[in-house]
């Protein structure tokens, strides 16, 4: 009780919420049409070669909160590969489309949670100019910070308290905690058109109803190395942590013909190399 009475304190004492300068950007050119004989793409992400050897942080803070099985480490989820070599939350999508189906986004990927002192889900898609609806499910202080294309600093004092925020700017979104938990991070693309999938553990992925037309499809993936550390501020303590550096994302392209209510298999191999 006298740590969440700190909090609310200190909640207050910043007016709940810190936003950054976020800049609306132009609405996209798509246009919602029917799509009545739409073919599909599908396909996989699969991992060739050794799997790198990925680091783990110490939970440092918040133990019983963010740590409650006595793991003492956390994956920080940068590269997932299944038993049968496929690779989730690869983003997977349609590099340029003006016209298709309406948007029709996983809900579970257009909202983010914090719990265990982890975003879930790892990977979001939300549509642009939608809202992001966010909330965290522990008992301690936590922050959304977002930059890329939407800059936010969003604090969370309280336990299941909404807040959300619209995304009017299509693109990439990297969120980190400033509440000390520097495990904790995220990636958002802000989709300007429907057609973006996840892959899932299996490393599958379906894109529904595209028009019959010749398409180049993207694989991306947010990178796994870690580069470095940089220095930042726990905002409850004031005391300087240190934050893994990720490197930078990777993309894979491929062409597919898509024909009326026919099925178009891409698949993408990737690697370390």
């Amino acid at each position: 009780m006298l740590r969440m009475r700190r909090i609310a304190v200190f909640a207050a004492a910043v007016g709940l919420l810190l936003t950054g300068a976020h800049a609306a950007g132009q609405s996209s050119d798509y246009r919602v049409i029917s799509v009545p004989n739409g073919g599909t793409i599908k396909g996989t992400v699969k991992w060739s070669g050794p799997e790198p050897h990925l680091l783990k942080l110490a939970i440092t803070k918040d133990v019983q909160v963010c740590d409650p099985d006595s793991h003492k480490t956390r994956d920080l989820e940068r590269l997932i590969i299944g038993p049968q070599g496929g690779v989730a939350n690869t983003v997977v999508y349609i590099k340029s489309i003006s016209s298709g189906k309406a948007f029709d986004l996983p809900p579970e990927r257009r909202s983010l949670d914090q719990r265990f002192c982890r975003y879930e889900p790892h990977i979001l898609l939300v549509p642009e100019g939608s809202a992001l609806q966010m909330k965290s499910s522990d008992a301690t202080l936590h922050t959304v910070h977002m930059d890329g294309m939407a800059t936010y600093n969003l604090v969370f004092p309280f336990v299941n308290q909404p807040i959300s925020r619209d995304m009017n700017t299509p693109g990439l979104v990297n969120v980190k905690c400033n509440g000390g938990h520097v495990w904790m991070n995220a990636e958002m693309f802000v989709a300007p058109h429907p057609y973006y999938a996840v892959t899932d553990e299996s490393g599958a992925f379906t894109l529904t109803d595209v028009p019959p037309g010749e398409y180049e499809i993207v694989a991306w993936h947010e990178g796994w190395q870690i580069l470095g550390q940089q220095t930042a501020f726990d905002v409850l303590t004031e005391k300087k942590v240190e934050r893994p550096v990720f490197s930078d994302p990777r993309t894979w392209e491929k062409q597919a013909s898509v024909r009326e209510n026919a099925t178009a298999v891409v698949d993408f191999v990737i690697s370390a190399k």
